[in-house]
């Protein structure tokens, strides 16, 4: 058995001209998105917004403020949080300060909604208030790049999963009541939505399941992340310096404009990478009953989604997923598939992430997707939050981030995670977990494995940072698999990545 520890490079990324440089906000300042000299480059950014009165004039303010330049972080960290330069000098493109489109919510009537007591009709019921103004948008004929809903911290305490209210609006509806509602019962007293009883308890991912029927992405803003001054008030929530802030939502709002802020330049060309999403389904199904689902990403970014089937993929016993050969089969053409309509590019090689093993019959499914010559290897990348955790031996700073302790020729440990050198310091709160990950079918070098893993922690584009802990192919696998299992009948999917974050 070998075992060694080696320090991987930072991947670089590659930005206007060609020039490469590490951490995504030296390249955005220094040259320029990747795409600026491209057709589909967006000159301007056109938004409209959706909020009560106070969140729309906080992202009016917000707005106004992004087209200017921030250095508020302390003198001693500006290598953790640069500058902002602002909009137009960062993304080559015209930040339009004003909304094409604004609609203002009823406050009173959200907060009343909000906090009903079904936590179904809760959720639905909140979400419905938002596609009302959604309703409007075939009325309007100008173009709108990314749509803001700016939702108030009420809406985030008390419209996810696990949310309690503490003084309930609307009717007392017992749990037995809405396990029966669920399985269709009809009530002669109580008249309430059927289907919301279909789809997810989720604020956020009930939103963007409903509204991909609309073709427009949407970039959902807490309004307490709008706050322009840090006041630290007691209670308050803690907020990074507001130039962080600038370089995470305009990121976002430029990439889901249509923008690439950066590619990967050390992705290998014609190769691909599928992260494979898992979701079981809810309480009116069998215990062992799941959906999976693809995402496809390649060096530029772009990324494809597409929804396998429902079937008994889970085994309670171990709790793992597993596919049928066929199940398999049909998952990755469906996704190739997709891909083609989409780019059409050549591809030489897949590689397959899943945080749960890869049986030898699910793998022969995938293989028989794959037209003649197409390689593909399957992987399994998961935390590894139960191990041993490796230490440098100062003990002042936690281990380099890219540290990969090789077990094997098919299993190593790779720290995602870590002190970063361009920061000089470490960016996180506990110490680093490795990640995970083993060769379980196919033909690959672990380092190269390991190297491409690496990569894809930078191509996150809901933030702007110098890498993730785990690449984007694993770390939104449940994000998607909740806004398309968790709303069966939304059935208007968009297949881009975007619409997903």
């Amino acid at each position: 058995m070998m075992s060694e520890v080696k320090i991987l490079d930072e991947p670089a990324l590659e930005f206007r001209f060609g020039q490469q440089v590490s951490d995504p906000r030296d390249g955005l300042s220094l040259f320029g998105p990747y795409d600026t000299d491209a057709p589909a480059h967006p000159a301007f950014v056109s938004h409209a917004v959706v909020g009560t009165r106070h969140g729309i004039d906080l992202f009016d303010k917000w707005s106004k403020a992004m087209t200017r330049s921030w250095t508020d972080a302390p003198q001693d960290r500006h290598r953790l949080w640069p500058p902002f330069p602002g909009f137009e000098a960062a993304f080559a493109s015209d930040w339009r300060r004003e909304p094409v489109w604004k609609h203002i919510l009823d406050s009173n009537a959200l907060s009343d909604v909000a906090r009903r007591h079904d936590p179904y009709e809760r959720v639905h019921s909140t979400v419905s208030q938002y596609l009302l103004a959604f309703e409007e948008l075939p009325k309007l004929d100008e173009h709108i790049g990314v749509i803001v809903c700016v939702v108030p911290d009420e809406i985030y305490q008390t419209c996810r999963v696990m949310s309690r209210v503490t003084q309930p609006t609307g009717e007392f509806v017992s749990k037995r009541r809405r396990e029966s509602r669920r399985r269709g019962q009809l009530e002669m007293l109580s008249t309430y939505q059927p289907e919301q009883y279909d789809l997810s308890l989720d604020f956020r991912r009930q939103i963007k399941a409903r509204t991909m029927a609309y073709n427009i992405p949407i970039q959902i803003v807490r309004e307490s992340t709008l706050r322009l001054r840090d006041e630290n008030q007691f209670g308050q929530r803690g907020l990074t310096p507001l130039s962080n802030r600038m370089w995470n939502l305009a990121t976002t709002l430029f990439y889901k404009a249509g923008g690439k802020p950066w590619r990967l330049a050390t992705a290998r060309e014609g190769v691909c990478y599928v992260g494979l999403a898992f979701r079981r389904a809810d309480s009116g199904h069998a215990r062992n009953t799941a959906a999976c689902a693809a995402q496809m990403f390649l060096d530029d970014g772009d990324g494809v989604v597409f929804l396998g089937n429902y079937g008994p993929w889970y085994s309670p016993d171990n709790r793992q997923f597993r596919l049928t050969t066929q199940a398999a089969h049909d998952l990755l053409k469906g996704a190739l598939d997709t891909y083609t309509q989409l780019h059409g590019k050549t591809l030489n090689e897949v590689f397959l992430h899943s945080r749960s093993d890869i049986s030898t019959e699910e793998f022969e499914g995938y293989q028989s997707a794959a037209p003649g010559g197409l390689k593909v290897v399957g992987i399994r990348v998961r935390p590894w939050r139960d191990g041993p955790r490796l230490y440098r031996p100062d003990k002042q700073w936690p281990v380099m981030r890219g540290t990969l302790w090789q077990h094997s020729s098919t299993r190593g440990y790779l720290f995602g995670s870590g002190f970063k050198p361009r920061l000089g310091t470490y960016d996180g709160w506990e110490t680093p977990v490795p990640l995970q990950i083993d060769i379980q079918h196919g033909d690959a070098d672990i380092v190269d494995v390991a190297r491409d893993i690496l990569g894809l922690t930078k191509l996150n584009y809901n933030a702007c940072n110098a890498g993730d802990t785990q690449p984007v192919t694993v770390k939104f696998s449940d994000a998607v698999g909740e806004i398309l299992v968790s709303n069966p009948t939304v059935t208007e999917r968009q297949p881009t990545f975007k619409f997903y974050i």
